[in-house]
């Protein structure tokens, strides 16, 4: 106990000092990791490409921007474990001086209005070769007096079979999430990444059945993943699913693909710069989709539906799509969530998903808050 408190305590008193720092677990671990990075080792590469060649942690937004800028964590002080981690005296760090993050384009929006806008979205499919489309939106809840290093021991405690972490970085902010959706992730000589989509409440019963909109959605990523797959000459690959995967209070149906890691030894970001974003968090076709998200979202996604974590950090590509994400501000939390919109879409049971996607990061705070 008194280790876990002097973790959470760390990581509030790194934050207050605006170290540039990244906190993860992997799922299914209980052994968190940390990289604190220096401001002068901290890269941002101006497209997903210039990755290519460079090792540390990457927290990328859904788009490249001036305000949203791609983020690599050269390796500084890592540490592994809550013990080794605990041990890290924060007086040791320097204070370091940056822009606040303002709470200046939060857009939230009336049931009312997402309802419409979903509709609006069903009729544009319907109409064109638009096939699927993410709609997201934000979710605002009330900051008390907890602090981001409980709430995430919190959030890492109650979700062990997501990617669990926590981002404090100049220009991009302070955000939390656990992520359930490998983007890539390398094992031994392999690589793998998934297809994932279509969602429903998580069941005690692990009895689970599945609506032909689930399966086409799930089956759009799939597809995509392969046309990337024969761009890149991937072959021969493997897969496992489609199957059920739990995470958090909602589960979703994944497809795995693995390859050998070779074909990708010297354009891993090339790969990657193709790969993002799916149409898991994009659409399909994601030219299409890409272009009528922006006419329909009325906010910025910034770092939701990007993606985050380890880039050939010793030697290991763990990255995860940033879903089940917050950005967190003074006095309030912004939970970003979204949902695949395709022709056989309801309005009002989307509106459901994307509070039901939510559960994770608001039982965590609610939890907190309660103690």
């Amino acid at each position: 106990m008194t280790e876990t408190k002097n973790f959470d305590l760390l990581l509030d008193k790194l934050i207050a000092k605006k170290c540039a720092f990244a906190v993860w677990s992997m799922p299914g671990s209980q052994t968190p990791e940390i990289l604190i990075a220096e401001t002068q080792d901290l890269i941002y590469p101006e497209q997903f490409n210039k990755l290519n060649g460079q090792d540390g942690f990457v927290f990328a937004p859904y788009q490249i921007s001036d305000k949203n800028p791609l983020v690599l964590l050269k390796p500084g002080i890592c540490k592994k474990g809550i013990d080794e981690i605990s041990k890290i005296d924060p007086e040791q760090l320097p204070d370091n001086q940056t822009d606040e993050v303002f709470d200046n384009g939060h857009y939230i929006i009336s049931k009312e209005d997402y309802l419409k806008d979903i509709e609006t979205t069903i009729d544009e499919i319907k109409n064109t070769k638009l096939s699927k489309v993410i709609v997201s939106r934000l979710i605002p809840c009330k900051r008390k007096t907890e602090q981001a290093g409980q709430l995430y021991l919190q959030l890492f405690q109650q979700t062990p079979n997501a990617f669990v972490y926590l981002v404090n970085l100049p220009k991009a902010g302070l955000w939390m999430g656990a992520t359930p959706e490998v983007l890539l992730k390398s094992e031994g000589k392999t690589f793998e990444t998934v297809s994932l989509a279509g969602t429903q409440s998580r069941r005690t019963d692990n009895d689970y059945s599945w609506h032909t909109k689930d399966i086409e959605e799930q089956a759009f990523v799939s597809r995509y993943l392969l046309d990337v797959f024969y761009r890149f000459n991937i072959h021969p690959y493997t897969t496992q699913g489609p199957e059920t995967l739990e995470s958090g209070m909602v589960a979703h149906l994944s497809t795995i693909f693995r390859f050998s890691a070779k074909k990708l030894s010297g354009n891993l970001g090339d790969f990657i710069a193709e790969l993002h974003p799916t149409p898991a968090v994009c659409g399909y076709p994601k030219p299409k989709a890409a272009r009528f998200i922006p006419k329909i979202e009325k906010h910025d996604r910034r770092y939701y539906t990007g993606f985050l974590g380890p880039w050939r950090l010793n030697g290991t590509v763990r990255l995860f799509v940033n879903l089940r994400c917050m950005e967190i501000m003074p006095d309030k939390y912004f939970l970003y969530s979204g949902g695949g919109i395709t022709a056989r879409s309801v309005a009002e049971e989307e509106w459901d998903e994307t509070n039901n996607k939510a559960r994770t990061l608001l039982s965590a705070i609610e939890a907190v808050q309660n103690k």
